[in-house]
């Protein structure tokens, strides 16, 4: 029952993809912000965000780190909210362009990244 569930919803809603921001405060350090693109299933935009907002207060969290400083986790707001207009293998989600100064060292990073990527992952042995 719930895989049909899941199948009718693939076909019957709207998907869209949002932005969630989080800001993420600790005693003595500087402002550190989560930008999360979360996947929402809605009848329309309106209720996309307010499916994002809820997921965001939802996952507001304080806790305690090492060094016992107070660590907050706290929900901003949804930032974006972009329409899927369909959903298979290779559809393009989300796009940024970065830039910068220093392209060689952008694009080592980037091949670090990948390099790091295939040595974690199971697949590639």
């Amino acid at each position: 029952m719930y895989v049909v569930l899941i199948i009718i919803q693939v076909f019957l809603m709207n998907w869209y993809l949002t932005k969630i921001v989080f800001n993420i405060a600790a005693e003595n350090n500087s402002r550190q912000f989560d930008e999360q693109l979360r996947l929402v299933a809605a009848e329309s935009k309106e209720e996309a965000f307010l499916k994002a907002r809820t997921i965001g207060l939802r996952e507001e969290d304080s806790f305690y780190n090492d060094k016992m400083k107070e660590v907050k986790w706290e929900f901003i707001n949804v930032s974006e909210i972009i329409a899927i207009n369909k959903l298979e293998d290779g559809t393009e989600l989300y796009s940024r362009i970065h830039e910068t100064d220093e392209a060689t060292s952008y694009i080592n990073f980037v091949h670090q990244k990948a390099i790091a990527l295939r040595k974690n992952s199971r697949l590639f042995y």
